[in-house]
C-alpha cells in the first residue's frame, strides 16, 4: 500500500519552486550545487506547509522536464531528501514527502507558538495580543453570575444566545446599518463563520475571489473546503483595493464568492475608501457574487485623526450581496472564541440549518463574557488598552526595523495588527527557515498567497514592543545577513531573551 495521501504534479511543484527568487548572488558568496538547491527549494516548501507531508513528488523525468534542468540533479536532489529524512521512496509506489523524526508537522496556517517556546523564540508569527485587563476577568465574572439560567437548559443555541444578538444588532445599528437579531448569528470565532458560510455557499470546486495576498489561515480553510481560489492583486503600499482588476475577475470568472478585508486588511494594513467599497458592491451584484467582509481588525484604529469609511454592507441596503463577518478575537482576545454573521434573514436561517452538522453552536460562558463587555461599556475600554498597545508596539517596530534593516521597505499602516514588508530582495522563505534558528518566529510572504506569491516578502505583527521589538529587529536582520551571504550551516538558537 502507498504511503503517500496526496500528489504534487510536475508542473506545480516546478511554479512552487520557481517563486522561491533571491536576491542575486554578490561577490564571494557560495552558490551551492543545482542538486542541493533543489534539494532545498522542496525541504523549504515542506517546511512551510506548502507542499503537505506525505505528499507524492513528480517522477524524476518529468520534474527535469518542468525545471529544464538534468534526470541526475532531480535524481541527486531526491538522493540528498531522503538522506536528510525529508523523502521517503519505495519502488513502485514512488516518493513521497516526510519530516525527520523529532521535527514538529509543519502547519499550513499561521498556528501559534508553543508556551514552552516562548522562552528562546521570539514570536513574530500570530498576529495576537495578551488580554486586556481587567477587563478578561470582569467579563468572566459577569458571566458566571449571568450563568444559572442557562444552565437549567440544554444549552444548544445554534444561531446564538438571544441576548448578545440583540446587543451585535444593535451595534451595527449605532454604526448607521439597521439590523434585527434575525440577521445576526454567533459563531465559534470568525474562521467558523467563514467556514459555515464556504460549506454553504462554495461547495467542492467552486470559484473564490480572494485578495492577493491575503489572510492565511483563511486561504488555507478555503483549500481544504476544496474551493478554487482566484487571486486578485492588491494595489501597492496602503492603496487597497485595485477596482479595474476586480472589475474584470467578477466579470470572466463569476466566482461564487469573494472574501475582502476591507478595513485594516491582513497582512497589508491597507483600508479600503468608500468609493471602493462601493464599487466592489456593484460589481458584485452585477456578477451574482457575494462579497464576505471580514470585519475583525474593524476596531483597531491606531490613528486619532483617521476618518473611518462606512461599512461594505451598508452599500447593500436590500442585503442580498453582502454577508458580513465580525470577531471578538482581534478587538479583545483571540482566547475569547466568539464570533458572528450579519446577514439577510434566509441567509441566517439557512446557516443555522447547517450548523447542525457541524458544531451545533458556540460556547455559552464565553458569549456571556462577550455580552457583558458589550453591555456594561467594558468592550469601548478593553478596545481603548488593545488600540494604545498597539499603538505602541507599531511604532517601536517600525523604529527598530528601519534602524536595523533599512533596506526593507513598508508602509506604516493606520490600524490593524500587521505589517507588510518587502525584504530587500531576499526570500521571504529563507528569512523564516532561518529566522527561527537565530530566535525570531517570522512568517514569511508566500503564506498569505496563491500559488507561491509574494516570495520576497515577510509578514511582521504588533504583537511586541520596547526593548523585545528591538531585539526582534537585531535578530532578524541577523537572518538576514546570512541568507544575503548563503552561511546560515551551523546556527544555534539563542539562550532564552529577557526584555
Amino acid at each position: 500500500m502507498a504511503q503517500w495521501t496526496s500528489a504534487v504534479g510536475a508542473t506545480q511543484l516546478a511554479r512552487l519552486l520557481t517563486s522561491q527568487q533571491t536576491r542575486p548572488a554578490g561577490p564571494g558568496t557560495r552558490r551551492p550545487p543545482a542538486y542541493r538547491a533543489l534539494a532545498d527549494g522542496i525541504r523549504m516548501l515542506v517546511l512551510e506547509g506548502r507542499v503537505p507531508v506525505a505528499a507524492r513528488l513528480p517522477a524524476e523525468r518529468e520534474l527535469a522536464q518542468s525545471l529544464a534542468v538534468s534526470r541526475t540533479t532531480v535524481a541527486a536532489a531526491y538522493e540528498a531528501l531522503r538522506t536528510e529524512g525529508f523523502l521517503e521512496s519505495r519502488r513502485g509506489a514512488g516518493s513521497w514527502t516526510a519530516v525527520p523524526a523529532g521535527n514538529p508537522l509543519p502547519a499550513r496556517g499561521l498556528e501559534p507558538l508553543p508556551p514552552e517556546a516562548l522562552g528562546s523564540m521570539i514570536d513574530l508569527g500570530c498576529a495576537a495580543l495578551p488580554a486586556p485587563e481587567p477587563w478578561l476577568t470582569r467579563a468572566v465574572q459577569g458571566a458566571l453570575e449571568e450563568l444559572p439560567p442557562y444552565a437549567h437548559t440544554h444549552g444548544d443555541f445554534p444561531a446564538g444566545l438571544p441576548a448578545l444578538r440583540q446587543m451585535i444588532a444593535e451595534r451595527y445599528t449605532a454604526r448607521g446599518i439597521p439590523t434585527m437579531p434575525e440577521q445576526i448569528m454567533v459563531t465559534t470565532g470568525a474562521m467558523g463563520a467563514i467556514d459555515a458560510i464556504c460549506h454553504l455557499f462554495a461547495p467542492r470546486g467552486e470559484r473564490i475571489a480572494v485578495e492577493s495576498p491575503s489572510y492565511a489561515n483563511i486561504l488555507q480553510l478555503m483549500r481544504e473546503t476544496g474551493a478554487r481560489l482566484v487571486p486578485v492583486a492588491m494595489s501597492e503600499g496602503l492603496g487597497g483595493w485595485d477596482m479595474d482588476r476586480w472589475r474584470q475577475v467578477l466579470r470572466d470568472a463569476a466566482p461564487r464568492l469573494a472574501y475582502v478585508v476591507a478595513d485594516f486588511h491582513n497582512p497589508t494594513g491597507a483600508l479600503a475608501d468608500e468609493d471602493r467599497r462601493r464599487g466592489l458592491v456593484d460589481a458584485a451584484r452585477s456578477a451574482g457574487t457575494v462579497v464576505v467582509v471580514d470585519e475583525t481588525m474593524i476596531e483597531l484604529q491606531l490613528d486619532d485623526d483617521l476618518s473611518m469609511p462606512r461599512p461594505v454592507c451598508g452599500f447593500d441596503p436590500a442585503g442580498s450581496t453582502v454577508i458580513t463577518v465580525g470577531s471578538a478575537s482581534k478587538a479583545f482576545w483571540a482566547g475569547m472564541r466568539i464570533g458572528w454573521v450579519r446577514a439577510a434573514p434566509d441567509v441566517i436561517r439557512s446557516l443555522v440549518s447547517a450548523r447542525a452538522y457541524a458544531d451545533l453552536g458556540t460556547p455559552v460562558l464565553e458569549q456571556l463574557a462577550v455580552n457583558w463587555l458589550l453591555s456594561t461599556g467594558g468592550w469601548e475600554s478593553a478596545v481603548q488598552v488593545r488600540r494604545e498597545q498597539a499603538r505602541e508596539n507599531r511604532d517601536a517596530l517600525v523604529a527598530a526595523v528601519r534602524r536595523e534593516l533599512p533596506g526593507w521597505e513598508f508602509a506604516v499602516p493606520a490600524g490593524g495588527l500587521t505589517l507588510w514588508a518587502r525584504a530587500g530582495g531576499l526570500s521571504g522563505s529563507r528569512l523564516a527557515e532561518v529566522g527561527e534558528r537565530v530566535g525570531v518566529r517570522v512568517p514569511s510572504g508566500p503564506r498569505f498567497g496563491v500559488d507561491g506569491a509574494f516570495e520576497g516578502y515577510v509578514r511582521l505583527p504588533f504583537t511586541v514592543g520596547g526593548a523585545v521589538a528591538e531585539e526582534a529587529a537585531v535578530r532578524l536582520a541577523a537572518a538576514a545577513h546570512l541568507v544575503e551571504t548563503g552561511a546560515a550551516g551551523g546556527v544555534e538558537t539563542p539562550r532564552a531573551f529577557v526584555a
